[in-house]
């Protein structure tokens, strides 16, 4: 659900960047205290908003030059930011790139490499995470990580899959498998690339291969006329920053763990949970439409042209923000929320266990690998265990309404739609931000004890559903045979 752009607006303090005394009034430190977020956060910022200039410049002075000068670029911006966020910690990243290189070379197109990267760059990520862990979210070298370690992992699938008869591969496999031999350079310029290093998007070795040759243009020759669908998503993201700025101070998840929130009634609970789960992810969908619009500038947001014949954008989209703030169920905001990395764990995870031979074992497994993915609290594993809970009973829900004549009579009556539609978002944001609550506060006795407060709620809800749908379908769906007479 979430990604790498976990605690970028008003994250716990980092270490201390000490500046030249004379330079005191001017540090990072006191311009972040005075706008309330802490010295990583704002570095953080900084950093995405930096992907602009960049982009200018690679526009107006590398488009169609030499590829490894847009390598080195790449490379050496991407370097730079993650030593302005980390320091010399950013050596992790570059040994990681460096050891995937040698794996790729060494091993070649094998179920070995792939085995082998998927181990070591997953093993490296959650060591990182095992030692550097607290119990708030701080920003650190493994925030990156998570996203460097995806895109390095689907980089061996795509090599094997580049050795392999074309044949064999599926339409999708087609697309993404790589078939050239990527030098140590070109790796590292992928890997950097200052447009999504540091909260993503993901994308493929391909398609950045095509952004260096020029290739993602919508006019042949020339560069991409992308500034204003960049600014587009600019803007809509600086809305949403200037909304998570204002609302901040008063909606916080401390509140959730507070003796206050306890001694309140149950409705004024539930109902600030629903408030906090929505506006809580505010904070990744702003990151991730400026880091979006840093890819349409460049022209790696470029995904081809509609039936219309206008260019397509959303090549590096991680948000459908339409889709996100308007539909009423939860698979809606699966599929408009962090869209990318979804794309991600469905391409390269979730079709690959298809010899499991079970659906529901797959989506199972796929999310507990995005749990782990994310780190090790409970947390995590709490929240993507009530995702799969809840997607679950709603196509339950969704089947009983289709299939029952008195339910789907009920649910087509027009003046009743609004109803409907409140009552689906009241439930929609609820169960959002209860699944949320474990996600953001981490450890089990922050987020056990909310549960608690709202006698687990949510858990009670959907279980109860998930037991007694099947006997309401039953009961309220006539058998086919009867409906054949019926008729």
């Amino acid at each position: 659900m979430a990604s790498a752009a976990d605690g970028v607006l008003g994250a716990a303090a980092g270490p201390a960047w000490g500046l030249r005394p004379g330079l005191e009034e001017l540090s990072l430190g006191k311009l972040a205290t005075s706008l309330g977020a802490s010295e990583q956060a704002l570095r953080l910022i900084i950093s995405i908003f930096l992907g602009y200039p960049l982009a200018l410049f690679y526009r107006h002075y590398l488009f169609y030059k030499d590829s490894y000068l847009i390598h080195l670029f790449h490379a050496f911006t991407g370097l730079s930011i993650a030593y302005f966020n980390f320091g010399y910690q950013l050596y992790h990243s570059l040994l990681c790139v460096v050891l995937q290189f040698l794996i790729l070379r060494l091993m070649g197109r094998t179920v070995t490499a792939v085995l082998t990267t998927f181990c070591l760059q997953m093993t490296y990520l959650l060591a990182g995470y095992y030692y550097t862990a607290t119990g708030n979210y701080d920003i650190k070298w493994t925030m990156p990580h998570c996203v460097l370690t995806l895109k390095l992992i689907g980089l061996a699938v795509d090599y094997f899959d580049g050795g392999k008869d074309q044949s064999s591969l599926t339409t999708e496999q087609q697309k993404y498998a790589f078939r050239g031999v990527p030098s140590l350079l070109e790796v590292a310029g992928f890997s950097y690339f200052y447009g999504a290093f540091l909260v993503g998007p993901q994308f493929s070795m391909n398609h950045y291969m095509k952004l260096v040759q020029g290739k993602l243009t919508d006019s042949p020759g020339k560069m991409p006329n992308s500034t204003v669908p960049a600014l587009r998503r600019l803007s809509l993201g600086l809305i949403y920053l200037v909304g998570h700025t204002l609302l901040s101070p008063h909606i916080t998840e401390d509140y959730l763990v507070s003796e206050d929130y306890e001694l309140r009634p149950f409705w004024f609970r539930c109902l600030y949970m629903l408030i906090w789960g929505k506006f809580v992810l505010y904070k990744y969908v702003t990151c991730w439409l400026v880091t979006e619009g840093v890819c349409i500038l460049t022209g790696l947001g470029f995904s081809g042209f509609g039936e219309d014949g206008e260019p397509k954008w959303d090549a590096c989209a991680n948000m459908k923000v339409w889709l996100f703030e308007t539909n009423p169920q939860f698979s809606g905001t699966i599929a408009s929320f962090n869209i990318n990395t979804n794309a991600w764990v469905a391409r390269y995870f979730f079709k690959r266990l298809k010899f499991l031979g079970n659906k529901q074992l797959s989506h199972g497994l796929s999310l507990l690998f995005l749990a782990l993915w994310h780190g090790l609290h409970s947390g995590y594993l709490v929240c993507f265990q009530m995702e799969f809970l809840i997607v679950i009973v709603e196509k339950q829900a969704a089947a009983l309404v289709q299939e029952s004549p008195a339910l789907s009579s009920l649910a087509s009556i027009t003046a009743l739609q609004p109803l409907y539609y409140v009552v689906q978002q009241t439930i929609h944001w609820l169960f959002m931000g209860y699944s949320m609550t474990a996600f953001c506060l981490f450890t089990w006795d922050k987020w056990l004890k909310v549960y608690k407060s709202v006698y687990f709620l949510g858990h009670v809800f959907f279980l109860s559903l998930l037991f007694t749908l099947p006997y309401i379908h039953k009961a309220m769906v006539p058998r086919k045979e009867k409906l054949k007479k019926m008729e």
